[in-house]
């Protein structure tokens, strides 16, 4: 409390400024590194425990008796702030930031070669990219050449959003660099809590270098005795391997051999040999001195028939040694008239009186020697060379691609497999596996003795399915007698990344789920596709969020597009969101009789709802069509798989107008009262009119439904056709009453009424005037009436003889 006094004394003019020294809060961690996506809880803590409430910034909840809240923070804001805030009183906050730092530890590093080729003597490019990493500004990108720091890359990007960078390296490339392994690491700096593992890539480049000769001499000079038989050595090393080139006197006598064979050499003379490849040549000139001699000497080979004739024996004849193994050749004669037996080497020449002598060599670091055991029998000389083949196997053997470049379905892939220092050449055989199937072998021609470095490639058109396999070169060197003895050296496998578009191996197309648990995010589909495709959902040709559940209102079709860099694919699924039943119907419906009871009531829900109708408590089976006898109160109940509902229902069933009575006829007395009615049903409340011819001794009065005509003392007036007309909005019906009035005298009743012989007083006048008026026509008195009706006037007319009346012409 004493704080509060004091910070807001202290803040009193200060403009509601906290000074950090008098701040109440603290975070607990006061900082968070964290890759993205994780989460974290923060607390935030009062020293002061009266306030007006702490919260965090953005939440609209004010704790206001709490001196401890706490927050989980989801890291998936590149931009996420944190802020504990408290208000001291109605004047003072204070607030204390959250250090936050989001990382993404760099998805890949790739290596590969920004130089089309690595030649000696020129600068090499290497370029390093490192994909989405952030924040790059804590980046650090370190070169090594095998476990040597060679260059540091950092960054001053401050982006938070994972980017991509490139480190580039430039070395003045040299044949020594050909195998070294370069390497790339990218390490994330954010602190103790980051990643503490770098990410790296490797690259070992093949150098092309010119040829140098292996004895480093340009000018050799040979002695030999005349006839002998005599191996020129041209051996160079080089990458790639040498061609070689042989003339004597400027004629050319021979091409890709580094070893010429000359058999019989009679006379001086000079060969030149030129070794050569893209990068570039070296001459060397070896001249051969003929040195003639007094002893008859023979030079067999094993191959030569001349060999019988020399009493020697080796064991073995024929032998292969590993480049700086022990080697041991016994060399004896059946002959019992010998002087002397030996050997003549550059390395391990010995000679002996004895018919048997070894020949032997600790570590044979000869690449190619011809030891000979020679025998001499007064007077002459003979030898045998036993055949030796040197090898060395493979240093590496390796298989890779330029560059980081996956390969892509349908496009040409070169892979190379690289053999480093391997002699002979000439045996080996390179053979190429996809998996554990051979698809390609390879044999070599060079005549090179010494070690070389040789390159296989192999063509890939890959198609999806070869995405992950694995390929390999296998080097076979085959030697001894036919081959008898091979040695092999396999290469790590290179797996195949192939890209290729997306397509679909299963998919749903049709697809039903509950309303609100049910997104396009579900439909089950297994689409294929490397890089891994992503999908976008549309509806109507509108873009939607494929993990938004859908409502009632959205079924229909949608359409799918699976997409990756390779390309896209796309498909249609109808969709139907399920719902349990509901009814909108009214609570009272007015059916017409005869009308079908399926379009009464219908509920809504998918799947459609089986429809129960219910009176008084008992199941209703419903009729083809309604009737009167329907009318009442129902319980319906809507029922699918996702639940049930219920509406009470009052069904008025409406029909025509009945009548009770048919048409009828009554005859009546003159003078009779009568009463006669029309009386009908019907639903909705039917209208009755009578219509007749009125008279005032004709009353209606209406009883409940029905309607009555009264005739009081009936006339011939009220003779007639009476019509009764029923009504309702369903329809309307007619019946009729015809009323006949007779008059019969003999049932006259005694007390006429005066009335009756006035009439027939006036009837008989009547009479008695209209028959005189046709006798006064006959007699020639015409009355003339004019055609308008306004200038009516009578002229008398007198009848003359001879046709004149009065002077007027008739």
């Amino acid at each position: 409390m004493l704080g509060i006094l004091l910070l807001t004394f202290l803040l009193c003019d200060a403009d509601s400024t906290c000074p950090t020294e008098l701040n109440p809060l603290s975070l607990e961690p006061p900082e968070i590194i964290e890759e993205y996506g994780a989460s974290v809880f923060v607390n935030c803590t009062s020293t002061e425990e009266f306030h007006d409430g702490m919260k965090w910034k953005g939440d609209s909840d004010m704790e206001e008796d709490e001196i401890f809240i706490c927050k989980e923070l989801f890291m998936k804001d590149w931009n996420m702030e944190a802020q504990c805030q408290i208000i001291l009183n109605k004047s003072h906050t204070c607030s204390k930031d959250l250090k936050i730092t989001i990382y993404k530890n760099p998805e890949d590093v790739q290596v590969f070669p920004a130089s089309s080729s690595a030649v000696e003597g020129t600068q090499y490019v290497l370029q390093c990219d490192i994909i989405n990493v952030a924040p790059v500004q804590n980046l650090t990108v370190r070169w090594y050449k095998d476990d040597n720091i060679i260059k540091t890359d950092s960054f001053t990007n401050t982006t938070k959003t994972p980017v991509s960078e490139s480190s580039v390296l430039t070395v003045n490339i040299s044949r020594g660099d050909s195998g070294a392994q370069f390497r790339c690491e990218a390490q994330l700096d954010v602190g103790p809590n980051g990643p503490q593992t770098p990410v790296s890539s490797n690259y070992s480049p093949t150098v092309s270098y010119a040829p140098e000769f292996k004895d480093k001499t340009d000018i050799v000079d040979i002695y030999v005795e005349e006839g002998d038989n005599v191996t020129l050595n041209c051996e160079a090393d080089g990458n790639p391997s040498p061609r070689f080139r042989w003339t004597n006197d400027g004629v050319d006598i021979s091409e890709n051999t580094n070893n010429l064979y000359i058999n019989q050499v009679n006379t001086n003379t000079t060969y030149t040999c030129t070794a050569s490849n893209h990068v570039g040549n070296m001459i060397k000139q070896i001249h051969v001195h003929v040195v003639k001699t007094t002893m008859a000497t023979t030079t067999p080979k094993p191959s030569d028939p001349k060999m019988v004739d020399c009493p020697l024996t080796m064991m073995p004849a024929e032998i292969v040694v590993k480049f700086g193994d022990p080697v041991s050749i016994n060399c004896s004669t059946s002959a019992t008239d010998f002087e002397l037996l030996g050997w003549e080497a550059t390395i391990g020449g010995k000679t002996s009186e004895m018919s048997s002598l070894t020949w032997e060599v600790d570590k044979l670091e000869a690449w190619h020697t011809e030891p000979k055991c020679f025998i001499t029998i007064d007077p002459s000389q003979c030898y045998v060379i036993p055949n030796i083949t040197v090898y060395k196997t493979p240093d590496k053997v390796s298989v890779s691609a330029l560059g980081y470049r996956p390969m892509v379905e349908g496009t040409e892939h070169q892979l190379t497999c690289e053999i480093i220092n391997v002699a002979p050449v000439r045996y080996l055989t390179v053979k190429w596996y996809q998996d554990n199937e051979v698809v390609q072998t390879q044999t070599f021609n060079d005549t090179s003795l010494t070690p070389v470095n040789e390159y296989s490639t192999l063509n890939v058109t890959p198609k999806s399915n070869y995405n992950g396999a694995h390929y390999k070169c296998v080097t076979e060197l085959h030697l001894g007698p036919n081959g008898s003895e091979t040695f092999s050296t396999e290469s790590a496998p290179y797996i195949a990344d192939v890209h290729y578009k997306p397509h679909i191996q299963s998919w749903t197309r049709n697809y039903a789920n509950v309303e609100h648990n049910i997104s396009m995010d579900m439909v089950p589909c297994h689409v294929d596709g490397n890089p891994q495709p992503t999908v976008q959902w549309y509806n109507k040709g509108n873009l939607i969020n494929g993990f938004e559940p859908l409502t009632r209102t959205q079924s229909g079709e949608y359409t799918a597009v699976f997409e990756n860099s390779v390309g896209n694919i796309s498909t249609i699924v109808d969709i139907t969101v399920e719902y349990s039943p509901s009814f909108t119907c009214d609570d009272r419906y007015d059916v017409e009789e005869n009308g079908k009871p399926q379009t009464t009531c219908e509920p809504e829900g998918i799947p459609a709802p089986i429809v129960t109708w219910f009176k008084d408590g008992q199941e209703e089976p419903l009729p083809q069509h309604w009737t009167r006898k329907y009318s009442g109160e129902y319980l319906l109940r809507a029922t699918n798989k996702h639940g049930q509902a219920n509406h009470t229902l009052d069904l008025n069933v409406l029909y025509a107008p009945e009548f009770t009575l048919g048409n009828d006829s009554m005859v009546v007395t003159l003078g009779e009262n009568v009463t006669f009615n029309c009386s009908a049903k019907g639903n909705p409340e039917i209208t009755i009119v009578w219509k007749y011819k009125s008279a005032e001794n004709v009353k209606e009065t209406t009883r409940g439904s029905t309607k009555v005509v009264n005739i009081t003392g009936a006339t011939s007036t009220n003779a007639g056709v009476y019509l009764c007309s029923a009504k309702n909005k369903i329809g309307t019906v007619t019946r009729s009453v015809t009323v006949t009035v007779t008059l019969t005298v003999n049932e006259l009743p005694l007390y006429l009424p005066l009335w009756v012989p006035i009439v027939l007083g006036i009837i008989i006048i009547s009479l008695i005037i209209l028959y005189f008026m046709a006798r006064k026509k006959k007699h020639g008195q015409y009355a003339f009436v004019p055609d308008k009706e306004n200038e009516r006037s009578e002229i008398p007319m007198n009848p003359v003889s001879n046709g004149k009346t009065n002077g007027i012409k008739v």
